[in-house]
């Protein structure tokens, strides 16, 4: 949907694009190095790392899902996926139903890989987790960003917001705090796929 450009003025266009690319590159460059620095052990980069989450909580996705959930071009979602074979953590299969799509799954190897690093996440500064804690305690939860989700919504489409939400209602169904230092997967076939 284009906007009229009776509805917003040029300069309130340009004031609202460079404060969102500012804030945004500000957030963007915290969660990358608290990202690197929890997955920096377990020697994986971000991309690797993002396939990883995808895999395991998607439960078999596509290398197009991959690539859209994951906001890369399809060829870094394959290449990367092809170093995580080589690694053993991941493997490609085609479905009998759908031949055209390549399919990425966790190996039992990959999924172990995921929880230890469930499990190691407090070994590591979390700035903006840090950072978000006042609202937390302020408002009794973490920030929610509606209008960040309605934002991407109108960018990526429906079909992002789905996978966003069905990965993370996954992912909060899978895993269960055994204490505030450790979490445990209560759901078995992830592990033993």
């Amino acid at each position: 949907m284009k906007l009229s450009v009776e509805s917003y003025t040029l300069k309130e266009a340009m004031i609202y694009s460079q404060r969102i690319a500012q804030l945004s590159k500000a957030l963007w460059k915290a969660v990358e190095k608290d990202w690197q620095q929890w997955i920096k052990p377990f020697n994986l980069n971000i991309n690797e790392h993002h396939i990883l989450w995808i895999a395991f909580h998607l439960q078999g996705a596509s290398i197009s899902d991959v690539a859209r959930f994951g906001v890369m071009h399809v060829s870094t979602a394959f290449n990367f996926s092809k170093k995580l074979e080589e690694r053993g953590l991941l493997k490609f299969s085609k479905r009998d139903d759908d031949k055209r799509n390549t399919y990425v799954e966790l190996t039992p190897e990959g999924a172990e890989l995921v929880i230890r690093m469930y499990n190691h996440y407090l070994d590591t500064e979390h700035s903006i987790l840090e950072g978000s804690l006042a609202l937390k305690q302020l408002y009794g939860r973490f920030p929610e960003f509606l209008d960040v989700m309605a934002i991407i919504r109108n960018i990526y489409g429906e079909d992002f917001i789905e996978i966003f939400e069905r990965s993370f209602k996954n992912f909060k169904e899978s895993i269960e705090e055994k204490d505030t230092h450790e979490v445990v997967i209560k759901n078995e076939i992830l592990m033993n796929k």
